[in-house]
């Protein structure tokens, strides 16, 4: 029984997988290290001649490029499985449903999307070794998919000849109880995770995202953002290992990586440095009981108070309290309104909540009835969206129930916005259209970590987290145009009540609206880089240097390394 679905009013915090893409094949070439640079060259030439002709071309280098594919890939790997067993190509009968399985958001799943030329699914880590080896060899870029949650998509679209490695096999968890840690693979998913853990402890957990078919590699190295952040911080604060495969293929644990290349991928984004095999975590307590609230209400209900107030105690209440704010443009009796859903994980019971919210927030009115108790798995469920009482088998479907267009942005509050201020918010919302927005609170231990603790740099002096968030069903190019640009103008007008110099971004909330590279020159990237990376841009930098000289792993907003 997977169970069945609330009508979702939260927003999916998806981490997702930023992979590989654009550079020029013929420099790329020299690096070869089988066939010389002429025949490189020449098959670079050819695949990209093909790649943008017609279908049936694509199809014939599809073809070519699978035989040379898994020619290399059968001399690099373990002969069991064989290498045949994990390539698809666009002539095989599985391929679409194999790319299109992960693909998570519909902009990139139209007709005129460009496709990978094959798709690449290891069952073993030797598969990945192979796959990075046999990439130079027939000079494609790589594009890696852990649970296919890019927002825009770079974990399984380029604009040249390119394939995918889908980690979606990759998946398993190891959960030990007795020293409360557990290793994942990068295609498990966080509803997996999840799990596992409560199969084996009811009194455990794991601080990442609600979106239980996020991909745990992605999710992971960017960042991992959930409801226990203010008690445990985010995902990689509890990282103790991984295990990644670089640009010889080797694979190397945090001993044989060194702690520059570890520091970079907690937060970093892991497809700038390697491929993520898998992450060893630490398990951190919860309670047997938690409690779990929505709260709701519209303008004419108080709505700008509310949310005012809830700026000055968010980061500042209990750590074990967690409360976020769905901003949304609704009609209420035929009037567009703003409703404010104050959505909350408690890591407590009731009555101690409804103390907290007593002292530090009273004027919600929080009341006992609107107060459930349940255990953290089950508010795992709730925060997914499910209904009450669906079973945690749930949590193993890996399947979304529905794939919407959408776009997200994001942003961070470091003073709170005034009443005139959310007033002037909430005409421009309801003036825009749908374009809704979700405040995310900071403070507790994400305020204890130092900003250069990794890569993640958000933390201290944040009071709160923005999301900007619109999806669509309407297909074609005038709907994609008519949403992107409600998005972008809200984003436009958020400008004076954000960060500063840079204004900042979130890596797993990608957006590359605010800048890509083309040429992987530091200034280029230094663009996008201060807004995810604020300082920590310059570290990322010289691991990159070092560890990926010839920036093989790369996509339109990767760390650069230093020409």
């Amino acid at each position: 029984m997977h169970g069945a679905r609330r009508k979702a009013h939260l927003v999916f915090i998806k981490g997702s997988p930023a992979p590989l893409p654009i550079e020029s094949y013929n420099k790329k070439a020299t690096n070869m290290r089988t066939a010389s640079s002429a025949s490189v060259f020449g098959l670079v030439f050819l695949l990209g001649f093909l790649f943008f002709s017609s279908s049936s071309s694509s199809c014939e280098a599809s073809d070519s490029v699978y035989d040379t594919f898994i020619q290399c890939l059968a001399s690099h790997s373990d002969p069991s499985p064989p290498a045949s067993s994990i390539v698809y190509n666009q002539s095989n009968s599985s391929y679409t449903t194999v790319l299109q399985s992960y693909i998570r958001n519909r902009r990139f799943n139209t007709s005129s999307t460009p496709k990978p030329l094959i798709i690449v699914t290891p069952l073993v880590e030797s598969h990945v070794q192979a796959a990075i080896l046999c990439s130079k060899n027939v000079g494609m870029e790589m594009k890696i998919r852990s649970g296919g949650h890019d927002y825009d998509g770079l974990s399984y679209i380029s604009d040249i000849p390119f394939f995918i490695l889908d980690l979606f096999n990759l998946r398993a968890i190891d959960v030990n109880i007795g020293d409360e840690t557990a290793w994942v693979q990068a295609g498990a998913t966080l509803g997996e995770l999840y799990y596992r853990i409560w199969e084996k402890s009811k009194l455990h957990g794991f601080p990442a995202g609600v979106g239980q078919t996020v991909g745990a590699g992605g999710h992971i190295s960017g960042g991992g953002y959930g409801t226990m952040l203010r008690k445990y911080g985010l995902s990689i604060d509890q990282l103790v290992d991984a295990k990644i495969v670089d640009v010889n293929g080797r694979i190397l644990d945090r001993k044989a990586m060194g702690e520059d290349l570890f520091w970079a991928i907690r937060g970093g984004g892991g497809s700038s440095f390697g491929v993520i095999l898998a992450y060893k975590i630490k398990l951190v307590a919860v309670p047997e009981t938690v409690t779990v609230f929505r709260v709701q209400r519209t303008l004419d209900q108080n709505a700008t108070d509310l949310v005012y107030k809830w700026q000055l105690v968010a980061d500042k209440i209990d750590n074990d309290l967690f409360i976020r704010v769905l901003l949304q443009p609704v009609t209420v009796n035929k009037n567009r309104t703003i409703r404010a859903s104050f959505v909350s994980l408690f890591l407590g019971d009731a009555a101690r909540l409804l103390s907290v919210m007593d002292k530090d927030f009273p004027a919600l009115g929080l009341k006992k009835e609107d107060c459930m108790e349940m255990s953290w798995i089950e508010s795992v469920l709730y925060w997914a969206n499910f209904d009450n009482g669906t079973s945690p088998d749930a949590l193993l479907n890996r399947t979304s129930d529905s794939v919407n267009f959408l776009k997200r942005k994001s942003d961070y509050v470091q003073t709170p916005i005034s009443k005139d201020g959310l007033e002037w918010m909430w005409k421009k919302m309801i003036e825009i259209g749908k374009t809704g927005l979700v405040f995310n609170p900071y403070g507790g231990r994400m305020s204890e970590i130092p900003s250069s603790e990794t890569a993640f740099p958000h933390r201290a002096g944040n009071i709160y987290k923005i999301q900007y968030s619109v999806n669509w069903s309407e297909e074609g190019e005038e709907a994609d145009k008519e949403y992107m640009t409600q998005i972008r103008r809200l984003y436009s007008y958020m400008t004076p009540f954000v960060s500063k110099s840079p204004r900042g971004s979130f890596l797993n909330y990608r957006d590359v609206d605010i800048g890509v590279t083309k040429t992987w020159s530091y200034d280029e990237g230094k663009v996008y880089g201060a807004k995810y990376f604020m300082n920590n841009f310059d570290r990322l930098v010289k691991v990159k240097t070092a560890v990926d000289p010839t920036n093989f792993f790369r996509n339109e907003q990767s760390i650069p390394p230093l020409k």
